[in-house]
């Protein structure tokens, strides 16, 4: 099935990945979860808790929240549950956006707060960014569950018919 607003399956693609590597992921006790691994996180934990503060950080500025860089001071959230459920959450949040773009959004300037300062971003830059974002680090957090001992999810059976897993059907309505 090929979605006919791009954006809204890439936005489901995500959820369903990071639904699917949750469920690996609950295999891991707190400890085991805040570990040393190798990666550009020392932890899977730290790596997981980052794709949700950029993902929190991106859709403030998507939803015009006025949050900005304040969405980064709060606790890391070190329980496998309880952070892929928050994920989840903004995961959907992301694919309400989407699916209510058509192409005057996708030329639409957004604030996004840096440390130097106010910084206008086209929503359609921010888009592919926020999903390139959270491909690259879930590919890191695949080397951290292998480092585990877990053997990491297939997450790329999503939109094609052919072998599409089961559970990313539900993604597709």
């Amino acid at each position: 099935m090929a979605f006919a607003n791009p954006w809204i399956g890439f936005a489901l693609n995500n959820a369903y990945a990071n639904r699917v590597l949750f469920g690996a992921l609950g295999a891991l006790d707190e400890r085991a979860f805040a570990a040393p691994r190798p990666g550009f996180f020392a932890s899977l934990a730290e790596t997981m808790n980052h794709i949700y503060e950029v993902d929190l950080y991106y859709l403030d500025a998507l939803e015009e929240g006025g949050l900005g860089l304040t969405v980064y001071d709060r606790d890391p959230v070190n329980d496998v549950e309880a952070l892929g459920q928050l994920q989840a959450e903004a995961d959907m949040r992301f694919a309400s956006f989407c699916s209510k773009l058509d192409e005057a959004a996708l030329t639409r300037e957004v604030t996004t707060h840096r440390p130097e300062g106010a910084r206008l971003e086209a929503v359609g830059a921010i888009l592919p960014h926020l999903v390139q974002h959270q491909v690259h680090h879930r590919g890191q957090a695949h080397v951290q569950l292998s480092h585990a001992g877990i053997e990491p999810p297939q997450l790329d059976e999503f939109f094609l018919d052919y072998d599409r897993a089961e559970l990313a059907q539900a993604y597709h309505g």
